[in-house]
């Protein structure tokens, strides 16, 4: 039986995970005492036909989540083949999203969920260290994060499961956070100077052209492209299952579009799984 178990912070879109695993034929069970989740797969063995099961741990489960380490040692032990996957992101994304929702965090006994936050973080540290797959899903939509789940269980663990995420900014308006890397085009002639582009975007053909003439944004693209194919692995081996990065310019509306879109064309041409978004259009 293929095992996922899925644990992270609380509002980083576990409730989402399991949906889309429900989608993909996964017998799914939500808050799972973490010491049931051997017994529950011995049930599988003896006659059940469950092919696939996805486990919801975190600590909602209270006293029992303190079992989660020795849970997991003993699912070793016993060979038992399993997978972690770890939620996670920025403490900004949290908050907004408990204050959107007005929940109150599992750990902050009604009090600020800033302090539920800290402590969440701590308690997770060793089962984040733990973790075959880790997701930052800070600046991802819900469709690309099932995206990246569908990937994640229907494909060998090597490089095409890494899925690089794409976005271009402007640095007038701020680094978007939860990156990985950061490219700053604004060495790149402006066609924000050029009449005639001003009021057009990088998703234009005519400011693509003007930005990619250009023989420095071309070495950029090409260095570029061949660093993220020889950092993957190693980020893959560090346990992230997706690379963020920004490309930004000042307004976030021309060099940085066009930049990002030629990235992810060549990228996909390469076999490489990408998304892309332009944070700023």
């Amino acid at each position: 039986m293929k095992t996922i178990i899925i644990t992270g912070l609380s509002g980083a879109g576990k409730t989402q995970a399991i949906d889309c695993l429900e989608d993909l034929g996964y017998y799914c069970i939500d808050n799972m005492p973490p010491a049931l989740i051997k017994s529950f797969i011995e049930l599988t063995r003896s006659g059940h036909t469950i092919d696939n099961a996805a486990f919801v741990v975190d600590v909602r489960s209270r006293a029992f989540f303190d079992d989660f380490q020795s849970v997991l040692e003993e699912l070793d032990r016993s060979e038992i083949d399993y997978k972690l996957l770890y939620l996670e992101a920025s403490d900004r994304v949290l908050l907004r999203r408990y204050s959107e929702t007005r929940r109150v965090h599992p750990l902050s006994a009604g009090g600020p969920v800033e302090a539920g936050l800290v402590q969440e973080r701590e308690l997770l540290t060793e089962i984040r260290a733990a973790a075959d797959y880790i997701i930052d899903t800070s600046n991802i939509k819900v469709a690309e994060f099932w995206a990246q789940l569908r990937q994640l269980v229907t494909s060998e663990e090597d490089q095409s499961t890494f899925m690089i995420n794409i976005m271009s900014f402007g640095f007038k308006n701020g680094t978007p956070p939860g990156m990985d890397i950061v490219f700053d085009t604004r060495f790149i002639p402006n066609p924000y100077y050029v009449q005639s582009l001003r009021k057009l975007t990088g998703n234009n053909q005519k400011v693509s052209r003007f930005v990619l003439k250009h023989e420095i944004t071309q070495t950029f693209l090409q260095q570029v492209v061949s660093m993220v194919e020889r950092l993957a692995p190693y980020y893959m081996k560090e346990g992230k299952y997706g690379l963020n990065i920004g490309i930004g310019c000042t307004g976030g509306h021309h060099r940085s579009v066009a930049v990002a879109n030629e990235f992810h064309r060549r990228l996909r041409e390469k076999g490489h799984h990408a998304t892309i978004e332009h944070r700023d259009l």
